[in-house]
């Protein structure tokens, strides 16, 4: 058993996404060392982050509308937090992933690409990920 977390809590105590969902893999290594599992979990996380290096990623991700976390409901009774979603040129990029507690506190990081846009334009944001941003934060 492992943990992936996504970009979506049913919790707002008025604190960033990522500190919650950090806080929530803190709580889960705890618990699973509590059990007394002789291995340690594997820690995912999601995110959805674009490296603006051409036009056209620009023209889908440049807007800056999803800068900061976004706080709603389900349904009527379900508050929740989505995380943001990460979209800069390269060097904010690694600044504000820098930041990312949650992405510090994990073993992967996944990366959600918008499927309607095509396999050609997801390669290319994947890539440009790996180019530009990966490096420079010490992923691999």
């Amino acid at each position: 058993m492992n943990l992936m977390s996504s970009t979506l809590l049913t919790e707002d105590a008025g604190v960033p996404f990522h500190e919650l969902q950090a806080e929530q893999i803190r709580l889960f290594r705890e618990a699973w060392a509590a059990a007394g599992h002789q291995r340690e979990p594997r820690v995912s996380v999601s995110r959805s982050i674009f490296a603006l290096v051409e036009d056209r990623d620009r023209a889908y991700f440049g807007r800056g509308n999803q800068a900061n976390d976004q706080v709603g409901y389900l349904d009527a009774q379900t508050k929740a937090i989505f995380g943001r979603s990460y979209a800069a040129e390269p060097d904010v990029l690694v600044k504000e992933l820098a930041g990312d507690t949650a992405i510090q506190a994990a073993d992967t990081l996944l990366l959600t690409v918008p499927n309607q846009l095509g396999v050609d334009y997801n390669a290319h944001a994947i890539e440009s990920i790996l180019k530009y941003v990966a490096p420079e934060l010490g992923w691999r």
